[in-house]
């Protein structure tokens, strides 16, 4: 599958929490860790599970930079 965002890193998951519609992943990216929050659903169908590869994909338009 092809993909039109260019924010794409490819990491480690380290963590898949379902909750009782929503899950949380965390994919670790050289370090820093990043969490999804996606349909339990979507985890089943990607075959999700701790110790996997996956791309965290990032979507420019509901990142926010803040400073001190």
């Amino acid at each position: 599958m092809k993909i039109s965002a260019r924010n794409q890193i490819k990491g480690r998951i380290v963590e898949v929490s379902k909750g009782a519609t929503t899950a949380h992943v965390r994919i670790d990216i050289g370090g820093a860790v990043v969490t999804a929050s996606i349909t339990n659903e979507a985890v089943d169908e990607l075959g999700l599970k701790e110790g996997g590869d996956a791309y965290a994909v990032i979507k420019a338009s509901d990142v926010m930079v803040a400073v001190d």
